[in-house]
């Protein structure tokens, strides 16, 4: 199967440069960016007017979360988790949480996602999820020991039965990811088998560290260290870890991560509704971290849409430094781009020859996107997922012209008012 795209404005290359170019795609691969592209192609879509980009990747979300949208809001973390969402989550069947799931892969494609690293429960429903809808999806169980020994040999069990089932899909867009849930719920004997296992399988690892100061004094009393100190000191930390928040980071944390390759996911939409704090983007952008973007779920964001969380991590650091130099739009793109591929090890996040052909075509023929002045800006500052016309992953169409194909969008918006109506 071939793809060509024609008259679009393209983001091009590592440096983002936009030119006006055809994109030819055969298989799962970009095979040539150029003007006036002649060669025949199975499909042909005009991009006059459009910008095509590097597809998003989410590189922390829970993505079944959706059905919790909007059922607890305006509360500090531990509360919104404790009082409301997981006692909700309890209730959570397979069959909800697949309704849940569809629901989060629907919103990602048509906002132009291809890309997430998810986190939470009866993962094997989001695997089948994600099959079916075309995504490229890297999904962890979320574990949680709360220190008992027995919850510890089960949480990894069913990890290891999730695992199983996800590599026996054959699939090369679908992967399993280990997810100790953090440390602050994980016990240390959980987070090293966690690491020998990881080692052993050649898995990556994706875990909440240093959210919220509770979480830090917690930590701190149980263990005397912080928690990026203690995951260290236990040989837990390495390249194929990817941390998701770091908001709560002193001098000394920031030079261990970059020490062991550790790539952090900003979360700033949910850092900012749960009030958890800021992190410290540009000390670890100096450090030389590979720091990615997130949504988290949507139960605290509450949308997955990463055109507008680009907008969310450039202002917020701008205003709590005081400095709009900080965070600048290209530097924001790339954290929701090619850094995430490049902490998930994926050739993508960027449109060039050779690499995947994940993409989302962007119809700037909006007046808010208008006049193309600067392309990069307009994404970071001035889109949002609405914007989002086309979504490809792996070389397929997922959505052609607002349309996705892959998935039944009325049977899933119906499926998610009964669900919710049963849950409450």
């Amino acid at each position: 199967m071939s793809i060509l795209i024609k008259n679009g404005h393209v983001v091009y290359g590592e440096n983002f440069e936009v030119i006006e170019a055809d994109v030819l795609i055969e298989g799962n691969r970009i095979t040539k960016v150029a003007r006036n592209i002649n060669e025949a192609a199975d499909t042909v879509i005009d991009a006059k007017g459009r910008v095509v980009s590097p597809g998003f990747v989410n590189l922390h979300t829970h993505s079944p979360m959706g059905l919790l949208r909007g059922l607890a809001d305006d509360l500090p973390l531990m509360d919104w988790l404790e009082k409301y969402i997981w006692p909700r989550e309890a209730k959570l069947t397979r069959e909800y949480t697949k309704v849940g799931a569809y629901l989060g892969a629907l919103e990602m494609i048509k906002g132009g996602t291809t890309t997430f690293l998810d986190m939470y429960f009866h993962m094997d429903a989001v695997a089948e999820v994600t099959l079916e809808s075309g995504l490229r999806g890297y999904l962890s169980y979320g574990m949680i020991d709360l220190g008992d020994p027995e919850k510890t040999e089960k949480e990894i069990k069913e990890a290891l039965r999730t695992m199983e089932f996800i590599d026996k899909l054959g699939s090369d867009r679908v992967h399993f990811v280990f997810g100790p849930h953090a440390p602050y719920t994980c016990s240390i004997a959980l987070l090293k088998e966690i690491r020998r296992l990881a080692n052993e399988h050649r898995k990556l690892i994706t875990i909440h560290v240093s959210e919220t100061m509770a979480e830090i004094g917690q930590i701190s009393e149980r263990y005397g260290k912080s928690p990026v100190v203690l995951l260290d000191d236990i040989g837990f930390l390495g390249s194929d870890v990817i941390m998701a928040h770091g908001v709560w980071l002193e001098g000394r944390d920031v030079r261990i991560l970059a020490r062991n390759g550790v790539t952090v996911a900003h979360n700033p939409g949910s850092n900012m509704k749960l009030a958890s704090g800021v992190m410290p983007l540009q000390r670890l952008l100096n450090a030389g971290v590979n720091v990615g973007l997130g949504t988290d779920g949507s139960a605290s964001n509450n949308n997955l849409d990463m055109l507008e969380e680009m907008k969310l991590a450039a202002l917020l650091h701008k205003v709590h430094n005081l400095d709009p130099t900080v965070a600048d739009a290209k530097t924001v793109f790339r954290t929701a781009t090619v850094n995430g591929a490049r902490a998930l090890r994926l050739n993508a996040g960027v449109v060039k020859e050779g690499y995947l052909a994940d993409l989302a075509i962007i119809d700037f023929n909006r007046p808010h996107l208008r006049p193309m002045n600067n392309v990069i800006s307009h994404l970071v500052y001035a889109a949002n997922g609405n914007d989002v016309e086309t979504t490809i992953v792996n070389g397929k169409v997922l959505m052609l012209d607002g349309e996705v194909l892959t998935l039944d969008e009325e049977r899933i918006l119906n499926d998610a008012e009964r669900v919710i109506g049963e849950l409450v």
